[in-house]
């Protein structure tokens, strides 16, 4: 590993920065995941995890649930479920409802075999010791419980990552700027098997491919402003880069009429 990928992967999982500014509040969450409402084809993500909760009775726990988006859609689709939801960061809890407290993931408050199912949707990479967290959730799931994780792949939204690094060049004109952040790099759905597998026999992947199309740039900016709490780690002006891609995106726009990102991610649904 680089020393740059490991300042990166210390940076992704620093629970005072994720706690502190990434996740005080959900206005970046709910500006990463405003952007979906572009996609074809729309994959409903809580309602396909709701799917797979079908035949769940009983207690299940969302790990890092962040801004209570799955929790919501279970509260209102599945009463029956008792639902509790996790996360180390305070201020993000503060609009989920129902039970809530605040934990880590590798050390997870909870008994032995004591919930039906675990999610931990778009999180794992945020955790420190992925394999503890893992083998967590298999701790406190039923032995005929299980687990549903989701994650991006290596190839998610390729095209920002181009238009980060045109924008970066443009400001720091060298011809060469750096490569935007990756949050989900160290869990992506490429890797999420393996780190599962040590705990669960059978691991199920539901991929998720689509395609985001705008015609103002506005959505995709904010997407690339949520990363602020991360703006330290572009090795680039951060507020100077956003208003070139600003400019880049609104004429790729002006000249072709939208903008497409492709979409890459997944749920994965684990057994033992």
């Amino acid at each position: 590993m680089t020393d740059l990928s490991a300042a990166h992967d210390a940076a992704v999982t620093d629970r005072g920065r994720l706690a502190g500014s990434a996740y005080s509040s959900d206005r970046d969450l709910a500006a990463r995941q405003s952007l979906y409402q572009w996609q074809t084809p729309r994959h409903d993500l809580p309602g396909i995890v709701a799917g797979q909760l079908s035949g769940v009775r009983g207690r299940v726990v969302d790990t890092g649930c962040g801004n209570g988006r799955f929790i919501q859609r279970l509260r209102e689709e599945r009463p029956d479920l008792a639902l509790l939801g996790l996360d180390i960061a305070p201020g993000i809890l503060a609009g989920v409802p129902g039970p809530v407290a605040v934990a880590d993931a590798t050390r997870l408050p909870l008994g032995t075999e004591s919930v039906a199912a675990a999610l931990a949707l778009h999180m794992l990479y945020h955790v420190p010791d992925i394999a503890q967290a893992v083998r967590e959730l298999s701790r406190v799931v039923a032995r005929d419980g299980l687990v549903i994780a989701s994650t991006n792949s290596d190839r998610d939204k390729a095209e920002l990552d181009d238009l980060w690094q045109r924008a970066a060049d443009d400001v720091l004109g060298t011809g060469h700027g750096p490569a935007r952040l990756s949050l989900s790099a160290r869990f992506s759905l490429e890797k999420a098997p393996a780190f599962l597998g040590e705990e669960f026999g059978r691991v199920e992947t539901i991929p998720l491919i689509g395609s985001i199309t705008v015609h103002d740039p506005e959505p995709v900016i904010a997407y690339m402003a949520s990363y602020r709490a991360w703006a330290d780690q572009h090795d680039v002006p951060f507020d100077a880069t956003i208003e070139r891609a600003r400019t880049l995106l609104a004429d790729h726009i002006a000249r072709n009429g939208a903008f497409e990102i492709n979409c890459e991610s997944g749920i994965l649904v684990c057994r033992r």
